[in-house]
């Protein structure tokens, strides 16, 4: 038998249900009325524009937009949209949140030093560099052996983007009868030089440098430089020490430039260039095997700075 006061709480859970039904109803009709009254908008194509220029845009439609990432293209400049989610064209309405992944340009590597090398290792190294051997030009030299490497470009150390491709001019060989060349003087005597303009039917101009501290004689710069194509009969200049002081003055002790090879698994290309306010010199350059050490008689000016590459690689500077 069913009392009456229960009949009456059932039939207030009963009320309380209706009631909770129609305020859910009425609050659904709410929202679902003040969204389907919101405007709708087409997506415009964000892709390639800086942010602050796809924000600006946005914002006019009433539109947001939140980065999501970055990745390298070298198609889309750098801080510029590289793609958007959802894509242009799609109607959507506002407050809408757009997803964008935003470009960082090119990546970039740093380009070895391929001079002094040989061809197939000057590509070798540019791979593992993640760039391309570009075109390769062929002259004449006087200094370098048939198919190392004289010249690169870009020069070495210069930022590129990945794959950019390196071009080089390589060694012919030496220069056949009638092609003539100016040498290397660097660090000569100027007898020698006056030996060759004399021989080859070049006008030698010497001009003396009286602050240097290298030997009175010693050639600092030349013009044009070494490996360049000359004709006899052209003019050639260099400049040279005039050692000045009193007499009896004794020559400044030797001094060498001291390197240790760093450990590894194999021979390193190693180069060393030197340069002073008379311009850069390579030092040495040649493969030496780990742990080995070179001590090379060094001249300079005050103000000398010395460059270490190992296979390509700059891996230390000194100031001397």
């Amino acid at each position: 038998m069913i009392l009456k006061g229960e009949v009456r709480a059932w039939e207030a859970v009963g009320v309380g249900l209706i009631l909770a039904a129609m305020a859910f109803a009425l609050l659904q009709w709410g929202i679902e009325g003040v969204v389907h009254n919101r405007r709708t908008e087409t997506l415009p194509d964000l892709k390639g524009r800086s942010l602050p220029a796809a924000l600006d845009l946005l914002a006019s439609l009433n539109i947001g937009l939140r980065k999501e990432g970055s990745e390298f293209n070298s198609a889309v400049p750098m801080a510029s949209v590289l793609r958007q989610d959802p894509p242009a064209g799609t109607v959507v309405r506002e407050g809408k949140i757009v997803r964008v992944v935003v470009s960082q340009g090119g990546e970039t590597v740093l380009v070895p030093s391929i001079v002094g090398l040989p061809l197939r290792n000057a590509e070798m190294l540019l791979r593992q560099s993640r760039l391309a051997l570009g075109e390769v030009n062929e002259t004449y030299s006087l200094r370098f052996e048939k198919g190392v490497v004289l010249s690169q470009e870009p020069q070495a150390e210069g930022s590129v983007e990945r794959n950019a491709l390196v071009n080089v001019t390589v060694c012919g060989g030496a220069p056949p009868a009638g092609v003539l060349l100016m040498p290397d003087l660097l660090r000569k005597n100027v007898t020698q030089a006056q030996s060759w303009a004399s021989a080859s039917g070049i006008t030698l101009e010497v001009k003396k440098d009286k602050a240097s501290p290298f030997p009175a004689g010693t050639i600092l710069s030349q013009q044009p430089a070494a490996d360049s194509s000359i004709s006899a009969g052209a003019r050639a200049s260099v400049i040279v020490s005039v050692k000045s002081g009193n007499p009896g003055d004794s020559e400044p002790a030797a001094r060498y430039f001291h390197y240790e090879i760093p450990q590894g698994s194999g021979e390193s290309q190693v180069r060393i260039v030197v340069s002073d306010k008379y311009g850069e010199r390579e030092l040495f350059n040649g493969l030496r095997r780990p742990g080995s050490k070179l001590d090379l008689p060094l001249q300079e000016t005050g103000g000398a700075h010395a460059k270490i590459f190992l296979n390509g690689i700059l891996v230390d500077e000194r100031d001397l």
